[in-house]
């Protein structure tokens, strides 16, 4: 199978309108970001976006609520998007916000055939509202379901031709779990080689959950919050 293709706007084919897409990255770190300007550039619309969080107003996912395609946020952190709270307010936008530990593990059991699992974190607030609730040892657990999607588009350093990836410092982040939890797994890497080039011992995804990789360009690794000594 020929998981290499030329570029985002390839890789993309067969995404179509209200689907749910998986997107790595946490803040600005580690964002697919070819294949999300890939996706505007298309206009699918009424899509449901697993991230952890909705990017900032005029980059990353900011940029697919900008031009309303997102119909529901399912995240951990939004709060460095304007735009995403305008929706928000206004009932443009469904969201779900999860607790961010709770959003890891509901992708890492979908990628590993889980369906559900109990955790105490969130008992006795909204998030437990119509959830299972069991004890274990004497303490209150609520049930979280696996989540899954049409496709997973993560972003990697570095991969090879038959998608084996390795991620870099803190761009790890949700990369890995997500890949391993769509139907379809899209990456977008840095750079790209030949089978073998990769050392067995430092791959963190192998390949067989990988289904479209390519090699991005332009990549702009914003800073999200910089501060300086004035």
């Amino acid at each position: 199978m020929n998981k290499v293709v030329a570029n985002a706007k390839e890789a993309i084919q067969g995404i179509e309108d209200n689907m749910t897409l998986m997107l790595g990255g946490f803040g600005l770190c580690g964002i697919p970001e070819n294949c999300i300007a890939a996706l505007v550039e298309a206009g699918v619309k009424g899509l449901t976006c697993i991230s952890n969080n909705a990017g900032v107003d005029d980059f990353g996912i900011g940029l697919m609520l900008q031009q309303r395609q997102v119909k529901k946020m399912m995240s951990s952190y939004v709060g460095e998007n304007a735009e995403f709270e305008r929706q928000l307010l206004s009932g443009e936008l469904e969201v779900d916000l999860i607790p961010q530990g709770t959003l890891a593990e509901r992708i890492r059991a979908g990628g590993a055939g889980i369906p559900a699992f109990y955790t105490a974190t969130g008992y006795g607030t909204e998030v437990a509202e119509g959830k299972d609730v069991k004890y274990f040892d004497g303490r209150p657990y609520i049930m979280e379901t696996a989540l899954h999607a049409d496709f997973a588009i993560v972003k990697a350093w570095k991969g090879d031709t038959h998608g084996n990836l390795i991620f870099k410092g803190t761009a790890r982040n949700f990369n890995p779990m997500m890949a391993r939890a769509g139907k379809i797994t899209i990456v977008e890497v840095e750079e790209l080689v030949e089978p073998g080039e990769l050392h067995p011992n430092y791959i963190h995804v192998p390949g067989v959950y990988v289904q479209r990789i390519f090699k991005g360009v332009n990549y702009e690794k914003r800073i999200e919050q910089r501060t300086v000594r004035s």
